[in-house]
Formats: structure tokens, C-alpha cells, sequence
């Protein structure tokens, strides 16, 4: 496994770029400091490292990649007279970073995204222990067929600009696949915003996607910014899509076109920057058909759709699942980790999980929470 080393003053930069690499299968330690980073250099042997520097790095014979703010050509060429393999500006895109330590490391320029993302899924044990991007999002577990072509379809995707309508059943992971598709991409540093369209009162949705001033309505002290602005320049996850009503679809189909939107009891427009990702567990061409859903709209959001396939279709993923969520919830409930009978295992791989992913997150938590020391295929029998 590549070991690579990100020297960085920023904490949140660092904390970021470890966690992002880990993701795609490499092994990190971080340092602040130059001094920092000299002595890890003598107990670990990095097979590179990334820096915000070139004094403390240039020297030490391991090759480095920079990091820097300052996108010049000067800068660059200063970086690689250094002796830089090869240099990425800030904010960072990680497919470029990617690529350049593809290039970089020995033997590392022909492995695919693809056989990082294989190396990733099949040892399970790693996954268990990721530590993810942002303490809520998860990594999407799995190494079937289904579930890989979705992982594949994300990284293919999510460094375009294009518009993603995430379809599927409830509890398969569609907002998981939003984070991931919002990590992954050139807008990672910014704002991902969501809004759960089945869960707010058709008069009041225009409101809370476009947001409006003061005085619009009775209950408006104030002016508000609406998630299409907060999501400025970043990514905008509209959950429910399917559930919106068909004048709130009018206002959103007009600030896609656009990329612009006015606030509820104003006349002027606000530009903005957005990319959005859409979900729903409905059929929209049969809700076209029924007169529910806008084709305007439905071709809009619907640049690349990534369907989220069942757990039932998935049943050979249940043993990962269980042991990610095993680990997940005893850490959470900071408890050593249960072990789990094999029979217990193969109940569970057998149940039809009508609510997928989130019922069977739910039925481990019971499990560990119920259960004896181990839990065993009685267990699975008295609490599922």
C-alpha cells in the first residue's frame, strides 16, 4: 500500500486530504511542521509526500507533490526547479491530486480509479475502520456488481458540473451517494446543502429553497436566504424531488436555466452558482404521465441518473454491511466489538429488508444493544 505523507499548516486541509486518500486505499500520516514531517521521515518510509513547502522536503530524498495557493506559472516552475514531481493548486481537486500521484509514485501510474475502488471494497476490515470525510458521511460498503457500478458511476461523475438524479427505494443510501457524489468533486470545500422536499409544507417550500424578505408573509420578521443561496458555490441535494408541487417545479426549473432565483416578496434576481443533485423513490415518468411532475424539470435534474439498487437485490453485500455496522455502533456506544455467529449472519443475509440499508443499521443497533456477549441466531430470531 502506497504510504504517503501530507505536510500541511492547515489542520482542516490535512485532516481533509488524509481522510480523502484513505478513501481511495492509501495509508497517511500528517505532519504541521517540517521538523514534524523530518522525524516521521526517519521511522516510516513514505513512498511520497504531499507539502505546502519545499524547505524540509527537497532534502529528504522521498518525492514530493506541492500544494500551494499561489496558481502561477512562477510558482510552479520555482516548486519543480525544487525538485517537486509535480505541483496542484489550492482549493484542491482530487482528481487531479489523484492522478498526479499516480504518476508520481513508482509503479503507481497504472492502477486505475477503478482497481483503487476493488482494493478498497475487498477487505472489509479496512472499510470497517475508515474514517470518513465528514464525521456523517459513511462509506458506501459493498462488492457487488450493483453496488460497484454505482461507486464506479460516482467517481466517473462527480468532478462534472453535470446534474445527477439519484433514484431509489427509501433506506438504500440515495443521500449517501450525494455526499459522495459533493466529496468527490471540484466543489468539495464548498457548502452541500440539502432539503428534503416530502418533508415541508407545499406553501412554505418556495420559502426554504428560494428564502424571502421581510414582511412576505405573516410569520416573515425577517429576510431569509433560501438553500439555493446557501448552497452558493457549492452543491444543492434536493431530496423528494418527486414530492414537490408543480409551482415550486416552475421556480426551480427557472433557476437552473438561469442560475438565478429571487426571494419570496422581492422582485430582484440573485445569481447564483449551484449544482444540484436530485433524489426520489418515485417513478417521474409516471408521475409525467399522471400530470405530477414537470418533463421540463424531470430532463433538467436528470442529466445522469444513478439508481441505487435494493438490499434484497444486494443480499451478498448483508455480511459486509453487518460488519461495518457492528463496528460502527459497539465505537459509538463505546463497547467492545460484539462477535456475531455465523447463523445469525446468514439469517440476517436471508430477510427481504423492505426498508434496506437503514432497517438493517436499525436491527444491528437493537442486536448490540439486546444481546449477550455475542450475538448468536437466537437473537436474530426474538429482535428482527
Amino acid at each position: 500500500m502506497t504510504k504517503v505523507l501530507v505536510l500541511e499548516q492547515s489542520k482542516s486541509v490535512r485532516n481533509n486530504l488524509r481522510e480523502r486518500l484513505e478513501f481511495e486505499g492509501y495509508s497517511t500520516e500528517a505532519a504541521e511542521s517540517a521538523e514534524e514531517a523530518a522525524e516521521k521521515c526517519g521511522r516510516i518510509p513514505f513512498d511520497i509526500i504531499l507539502s505546502d513547502r519545499t524547505e524540509g522536503v527537497s532534502d529528504t530524498g522521498i518525492p514530493f507533490i506541492m500544494l500551494s495557493s499561489d496558481n502561477t506559472v512562477e510558482s510552479a516552475v520555482e516548486a519543480l526547479r525544487h525538485g517537486a514531481e509535480d505541483f496542484v493548486t489550492k482549493p484542491i481537486d482530487m482528481n487531479r491530486l489523484l492522478s498526479a500521484l499516480r504518476r508520481s509514485v513508482p509503479g503507481g501510474d497504472s492502477e486505475s480509479d477503478d482497481r483503487v475502488a476493488d482494493r478498497t471494497v475487498k477487505h472489509p476490515a479496512a472499510r470497517t475502520h475508515h474514517r470518513s470525510i465528514h464525521p456523517d458521511i459513511e462509506p458506501i460498503v459493498g462488492e457487488s456488481e450493483s453496488i460497484m457500478r454505482v461507486r464506479r458511476l460516482i467517481d466517473k461523475v462527480a468532478g462534472s458540473e453535470a446534474r445527477v438524479l439519484i433514484t431509489g427505494e427509501n433506506g438504500t443510501g440515495k443521500e449517501l451517494v450525494a455526499r459522495w457524489l459533493h466529496e468527490k468533486s471540484r466543489r468539495a470545500s464548498a457548502p452541500f446543502v440539502e432539503v428534503n422536499c416530502a418533508a415541508i409544507p407545499s406553501e412554505l417550500i418556495e420559502s426554504e429553497l428560494f428564502g424571502h424578505e421581510r414582511g412576505a408573509f405573516t410569520s416573515a420578521i425577517k429576510q431569509r436566504k433560501g438553500k439555493f443561496e446557501l448552497a452558493d458555490g457549492g452543491t444543492l441535494f434536493m431530496d423528494e424531488i418527486g414530492d414537490m408541487s408543480l409551482s415550486a417545479q416552475a421556480k426551480v426549473l427557472r433557476a437552473l436555466q438561469e442560475n438565478r432565483i429571487s426571494r419570496v416578496g422581492s422582485d430582484k434576481d440573485i445569481d447564483v452558482d449551484v449544482r444540484v443533485i436530485a433524489a426520489t423513490n418515485k417513478n417521474l415518468r409516471e408521475e409525467i404521465r399522471k400530470g405530477n411532475f414537470r418533463e421540463d424539470l424531470y430532463h433538467r435534474i436528470g442529466v445522469i441518473v444513478i439508481g441505487v439498487p435494493p438490499l434484497r437485490e444486494r443480499q451478498g453485500d448483508v455480511p459486509l454491511l453487518v460488519d461495518y455496522f457492528l463496528n460502527r455502533i459497539c465505537d459509538e456506544n463505546r463497547i467492545s466489538v460484539k462477535p456475531i455467529d455465523r447463523d445469525a449472519v446468514d439469517a440476517l443475509s436471508s430477510m427481504p429488508w423492505s426498508g434496506n440499508i437503514r432497517e438493517l443499521r436499525n436491527v444491528i443497533e437493537r442486536l448490540v444493544v439486546l444481546s449477550g456477549d455475542r450475538i448468536m441466531l437466537d437473537d436474530v430470531k426474538s429482535y428482527c
